[in-house]
């Protein structure tokens, strides 16, 4: 088991199909201690179903998935974990981690595509028993994998009070949208970024529309 408060956990955000599963998954995240959510390209998705969670999450937005891995390898130290059932997969259950990781969950449909198993370091998969069905829904598998990283690194559990978990105050400053920390150095890297690969940004993004607003979006439409 990790040392507590040495590592941290990240979860990546891209190509999700269904936005309003955006909001659940940030209530897993919070819920299991998740630093940061990273989302790669569109930024129009919505926060329906977090129950406030999002006001206790720092949020960060790149364009394309080059980036989000220069940052989580470079600056964050993570490893990149895709969580998905590839031949060389590893159950959760194993708890194949060595330190900060940063989880990528596939698409509900279609899983992880090549592009984003390209910036994996490893894979690790969920275990089941039933006969009734192939896959997890995103934000199950992604709340099972996540409490999973924090036993392994040893989080405090949170305080409980009647039968509820005791929750923190709202940030001071947070409002109805989440924002990007996105520094001037960054936009104007994404925006050369996209200059230079305006072809492989299209084809991960689904258009070309650059938003300039540090918000994301209209993400926070509860």
């Amino acid at each position: 088991m990790a040392a507590a408060a040495a590592v941290e956990s990240v979860v990546v955000v891209h190509n999700v199909a269904k936005r309003h599963n955006v909001g659940t998954l940030a209530r897993s995240a919070t819920a299991f201690g998740v630093a940061e959510v990273v989302v790669v390209g569109r930024r129009d998705v919505s926060a329906f179903g977090s129950h406030g969670a999002t006001s206790h999450l720092r949020f960060r937005h790149f364009a394309s998935l080059a980036l989000a891995r220069a940052y989580l390898k470079d600056e964050r130290g993570c490893d990149i974990c895709g969580v998905e059932i590839t031949h060389d997969a590893l159950p959760v259950t194993a708890h194949p981690f060595r330190r900060s990781t940063a989880f990528l969950f596939g698409n509900e449909g279609t899983g992880l595509s090549q592009k984003e198993c390209e910036i994996c370091d490893f894979f690790v998969y969920i275990p089941q028993y039933g006969v009734g069905t192939a896959s997890l829904n995103v934000t199950v598998a992604a709340s099972i994998v996540l409490h999973h990283f924090g036993v392994w690194a040893g989080f405090p559990e949170r305080g409980r009070e009647g039968n509820k978990f005791v929750v923190a105050d709202k940030p001071k400053g947070q409002s109805r949208g989440l924002y990007c920390t996105d520094s001037i150095e960054e936009v104007i890297e994404e925006r050369k970024m996209r200059r230079e690969n305006a072809c492989d940004i299209f084809e991960e993004n689904g258009s070309s529309e650059y938003q300039e607003s540090n918000v994301l979006g209209t993400m926070l439409s509860d």
